[in-house]
């Protein structure tokens, strides 16, 4: 594993493109398709700021979770389509090549601490990273605090940081269970989220540490037959949040991620699967009772070899295009839009304090970092030298198609409609089928 040392400034930051915009700009609006529904608030009221200083409309739309490729094929299939989306690396690039702008000669690319993420063809890049983010199992320290000073809990350990791989998080999460009314909580880990469009935790992110590790087995950064090598440690730590969870299995359907960040800041649960991006949804709950200082991260541990020095998954699943089939003024006005956003001190407050991306670009200082406890472990993850970071492989999965069947045979699983070999094998032919169609 490599970890992503070279990213050491704050963490998210999108886009700073070089040229100015031509006469007239003032009438050209900006068409913005925002990938991320839990920023949605945020993006609207930094566009209303722009507009306000600037006189330039700022048009966001903001795309359901598991929606946005369907969505963005209707968008850019009309007359005013967006000026400003996302692909998720090399493989919606294959599918949206023909309205990615070349910005090799931006200002953007530039200024990228690390500009071997973009994404490339040939000469051209058509796609940067304007976020590296991080996820893990998020926990609060003072429900742990509380189980470890128990004088009966059945575990050897004294505190989190004794936990460093599966079996010892299973040995604490299923004592904990056994304490839930003492420690005043309903269950270990928040609600296992199925409802439409709510499973990316699992389809996607969890599934991304076991196929990661596959790969890295294989030496290869993609492959087009998928052997699901560490299909029995996903199944352990998934079967770990399922029944350990504050709900029941029959009532995972129809829960979201708001309701498990929900179980989390409400302190109806100690742990839950997440990334820094999660932090606002915590903080935003009416009747929080999570401390800032309480919120802190540890690795989805699965039980594979070696996991005691993994650290948290890093990197970034997004990609900011300019749609190259727009008029000229339009995409100038789309730079200037997001120059705006990532240089000037208003937009700059905004990505730091309310959007919370850790930004990889030279213009965001040390000082500049998002002030939010999640976002600061993912860079105290990404600058400690013990462990390792388990990198963002995601953007390789076959398709969204893929990710949704997945999903779907997760939750026929956990309802006991089918055994987990099924799982496996639907997997290891869907990504097959998938990458062969590609």
């Amino acid at each position: 594993m490599i970890k992503m040392k070279h990213i050491t400034a704050a963490v998210l930051s999108a886009c700073i493109f070089a040229g100015g915009c031509g006469a007239g700009q003032e009438q050209t609006s900006v068409y913005y398709l925002n990938f991320k529904p839990e920023v949605a608030s945020v993006w609207r009221e930094l566009a209303k700021d722009y507009e306000a200083e600037t006189g330039v409309e700022v048009k966001v739309l903001t795309v359901a979770n598991g929606n946005y490729e369907q969505r963005l094929k209707a968008e850019l299939a009309k007359k005013d389509a967006p000026t400003l989306f996302h692909i998720n690396g090399p493989i919606g690039y294959e599918n949206w090549k023909n309205y990615c702008m070349d910005l090799s000669e931006t200002e953007l690319y530039t200024w990228q601490l690390d500009q071997d993420i973009a994404v490339k063809s040939g000469n051209g890049i058509y796609g940067i990273p304007y976020v590296v983010e991080g996820y893990g199992i998020i926990y609060n320290d003072a429900i742990m605090k509380k189980y470890f000073s128990l004088p009966t809990k059945a575990v050897p350990f004294s505190g989190m940081d004794e936990v460093n791989n599966y079996e010892k998080l299973k040995a604490v999460v299923e004592d904990m269970t056994l304490h839930k009314e003492e420690l005043g909580i309903e269950g270990v880990f928040a609600s296992t989220s199925f409802s439409s469009g709510e499973d990316w935790r699992w389809q996607t992110h969890l599934a991304n540490v076991s196929i990661f590790y596959e790969f890295l087995d294989k030496n290869v950064a993609d492959s087009d037959i998928l052997d699901f090598t560490y299909a029995d440690n996903y199944k352990n730590i998934f079967d770990l949040y399922v029944q350990n969870s504050c709900a029941q299995p029959s009532e995972l359907a129809a829960k979201t991620v708001k309701d498990s960040m929900e179980d989390f800041a409400l302190g109806r649960a100690a742990m839950v699967q997440n990334g820094n991006w999660a932090w606002s949804q915590i903080a935003e709950v009416e009747g929080n009772k999570v401390s800032e200082d309480d919120v802190k991260y540890m690795p989805i541990y699965m039980g594979i070899e070696g996991e005691e020095s993994q650290g948290l998954c890093i990197g970034t699943g997004n990609y900011l295009c300019v749609n190259a089939t727009a008029p000229k003024e339009e995409q100038e006005a789309a730079v200037e839009f997001m120059k705006w956003v990532y240089s000037s001190d208003t937009g700059k407050d905004y990505v730091t304090n309310q959007l919370s991306f850790i930004a990889p670009f030279q213009t965001f200082s040390e000082a500049e970092r998002p002030n939010n406890p999640l976002a600061r472990e993912v860079t105290q993850d990404m600058e400690d030298a013990s462990t390792t970071s388990v990198n963002w492989i995601f953007s390789t999965f076959p398709s969204q198609k893929f990710k949704d069947k997945f999903g779907a045979s997760l939750l026929s699983y956990v309802n006991g409609e089918c055994g987990w070999d099924e799982v496996v094998a639907g997997v290891k032919e869907e990504w097959a089928l998938e990458k062969a169609a590609q």
